[in-house]
């Protein structure tokens, strides 16, 4: 790939989704760290914007975290798919075909929600999708539009795509945070997942960005852990008190829309790379329940605070 704009000494970066909870945290840890980036203004159909933006800024780097996860959750992508298509694939596309032909390297924090147990990969075998198996979980539009990008995006030799799964933050009352949709639920399915960590794995992209890294990359810490052993720590280190049930996928399906994906996916490659990353459950210690665990009181309130509402 031809490099862009070879006369920045230091990467400069370009962020889409700037009102996304993705795109928000990657802002946040890039002016931690003191780079140069600007959030794009464009819309990621519009190609003269995006060229505009390119040209406004120069980047080096586009970092893409925009698209439609539907609000409140998923479901509503399965009566807005126009929508769903026009975000999730044309803009991406489009985004991703400005970059080539300008010689940008650009990363997409896409999804590994594109994947669900089945004979092949049965749940607690241990064996895990890799980047090279093709996509079997088409329950909801959502899923089908990120597995449809995702087979397309990997001929471009400028993209990265990172799977990412049931994303986690420290913040326990955040709305999009895994462990908070777990904590305000009275009943739960229980079931080994692999997750993403963001405050560990978040400075590891910027990282693959700027190592130039291509094709895909399962995005989550190595291993998988089940929602009863994620309230199981939030008991022990938040809420001794706390109390919740079970119920199956079938009873699940009742109440919403749209199937959900379950996976366990491979971390060879991301251990590879950076052979540091923690265990989900090391990393969930370090990053989640630890430094909850400081101010526990002030999270109890906020978080009995959330479950009331």
């Amino acid at each position: 790939m031809a490099e862009a704009n070879g006369s920045h000494s230091e990467p400069v970066f370009l962020i889409f989704g700037r009102s996304g909870w993705i795109g928000g945290l990657v802002g946040d840890y890039l002016k931690e760290k003191g780079a140069k980036f600007e959030y794009a203004t464009a819309r990621l159909e519009d190609r003269s914007a995006i060229l505009a933006d390119i040209e406004r800024v120069k980047p080096t780097h586009v970092l893409n975290s925009a698209g439609l996860t539907g609000r409140p959750n998923v479901d509503w992508c399965e009566t807005h798919k126009v929508e769903t298509i026009r975000s999730n694939v044309i803009g991406c596309l489009n985004l991703a075909d400005v970059c080539l032909a300008k010689g940008i390297h650009m990363l997409y924090y896409g999804t590994g929600c594109i994947f669900h147990y089945d004979d092949d990969f049965p749940m607690n075998s241990g064996k895990g999708f890799t980047e090279a198996d093709k996509p079997n979980f088409t329950g909801s539009y959502y899923s089908y539009t990120k597995a449809m990008v995702e087979s397309l995006l990997k001929e471009y030799p400028n993209v990265l795509t990172l799977r990412v799964r049931m994303p986690i933050v420290a913040d326990l009352v955040y709305p999009r945070n895994f462990i908070t949709k777990i904590i305000k639920y009275d009943k739960v399915v229980d079931i080994p997942n692999s997750m993403t960590v963001l405050p560990e794995l978040i400075p590891l992209s910027i990282q693959m960005a700027e190592r130039k890294l291509t094709g895909i990359m399962n995005f989550t810490n190595p291993g998988c852990i089940s929602h009863n052993e994620i309230l199981e720590m939030y008991k022990q280190y938040i809420d001794p008190e706390f109390t919740w049930s079970n119920f199956t996928l079938e009873e699940q399906a009742k109440v919403i829309v749209a199937p959900r994906s379950n996976n366990l996916l491979d971390t060879k490659r991301i251990q590879s790379e950076f052979p540091e990353i923690l265990p989900i459950k090391e990393s969930l210690i370090k990053y989640v329940f630890e430094p909850n665990a400081a101010k526990k009181e002030e999270v109890l309130a906020a978080v009995k605070e959330m479950r009331g509402r």
